[in-house]
C-alpha cells in the first residue's frame, strides 16, 4: 500500500514538475519573440516544418474526405438529404477533421523531428555551447520553431480544407450519383465563414503545442542515443493528446 502511495505520489510530483517547465518555457519563448528573432531562421524553419509537411497532410485529408462521403452519402440519399452532402463535408472539414488530422499528421512529422533535433544538439553538448559563446538557446532554436508551427498550421488547415472538400465532391459525384450543382450548392446554403476560421484559430494553438512539447523534450532529453528515443516518442504521444484535449475546449469556445 505505501509503495502504491509512493508510486503515485512520485508521478503526480514529476507531472506538475513538467508542466511547470513547459509553462516557463512558453512565458521564455514569449519574452524572446519580442526581441526581434531573426527572420532568417524563422523563413527556414517555415520551410522546414511547414512547406515540407504538405504533401503528407494532402494525402491524409485527402482521402479522408473521400471515405467519409463514401460513409455518409448513401445514407443521406436513403432518406432524401442528397442535397445536404456537401455542406456537411465543408462543415466538418473546416471545424474538426481538417485541423485535427493536419495537427496530428505535423505532430507525427514535425514534432518527432523538432525533439529529435534539440535532443541529438543537448546529448553532444552543442546547446551548453551555446550557452559558453552568449547565445540563448530558447531564443536561437525554440523561437523560431514556435513562430513557423504557429504561422504554417493554419495555412496547411487551409490547403486541407480545400483538398478534403475536393476528395468528398470527386466521390459524390462520381460514385454517389450527386450532382455537381448540388453539391456546391449545399456547401453555399450551409457553411459559413466561421468554420473555416475556427479550424485556422485551431491550427494556430495545435501549432503552438507541438513546438514547445517538441522543444521541451528535446530540451530535457537524457543523456544518449536511448534517451533522444524516449524523449521523440514521448513528444509525438503528448503533442497528440494535448491536441484532442485542446481541440474539446476550442470546439466549446468557438462553436457553441
Amino acid at each position: 500500500m505505501i509503495n502504491a502511495l509512493e508510486f503515485i505520489g512520485r508521478n503526480l510530483i514529476g507531472s506538475l514538475e513538467n508542466c511547470g517547465k513547459v509553462m516557463l518555457l512558453i512565458f521564455e519563448t514569449i519574452y524572446h519573440i519580442g526581441h526581434r528573432p531573426k527572420l532568417k531562421n524563422i523563413v527556414q524553419q517555415m520551410a522546414h516544418l511547414g512547406a515540407d509537411s504538405l504533401p503528407i497532410v494532402l494525402l491524409t485529408i485527402l482521402f479522408t474526405g473521400m471515405v467519409m462521403t463514401v460513409q455518409t452519402a448513401q445514407e443521406f440519399i436513403k432518406y432524401g438529404a442528397q442535397s445536404s452532402v456537401g455542406g456537411v463535408i465543408a462543415i466538418a472539414m473546416g471545424r474538426e477533421l481538417a485541423p485535427v488530422l493536419t495537427g496530428v499528421v505535423t505532430a507525427g512529422r514535425v514534432g518527432a523531428a523538432i525533439t529529435a533535433e534539440i535532443g541529438s544538439m543537448k546529448v553532444t553538448e552543442q546547446i551548453d555551447a551555446l550557452r559558453v559563446m552568449a547565445v540563448n538557446p530558447i531564443g536561437y532554436l525554440v523561437v523560431p520553431r514556435f513562430v513557423a508551427c504557429v504561422l504554417m498550421l493554419p495555412i496547411l488547415v487551409v490547403f486541407a480544407d480545400i483538398i478534403g472538400t475536393i476528395g468528398g465532391y470527386l466521390v459524390a459525384t462520381l460514385f454517389s450519383g450527386i450532382g455537381s450543382y448540388t453539391f456546391l450548392n449545399s456547401i453555399k446554403i450551409f457553411a459559413e465563414v466561421n468554420d473555416v476560421l475556427g479550424g485556422l484559430v485551431k491550427g494556430m494553438f495545435f501549432g503552438g503545442i507541438i513546438a514547445i512539447i517538441g522543444c521541451h523534450k528535446g530540451l530535457t532529453t537524457a543523456p544518449g542515443a536511448e534517451g533522444v528515443g524516449r524523449a521523440t516518442t514521448s513528444s509525438v504521444v503528448n503533442s497528440i493528446i494535448l491536441i484532442f484535449i485542446c481541440n474539446y475546449f476550442l470546439s466549446l469556445l468557438l462553436y457553441r
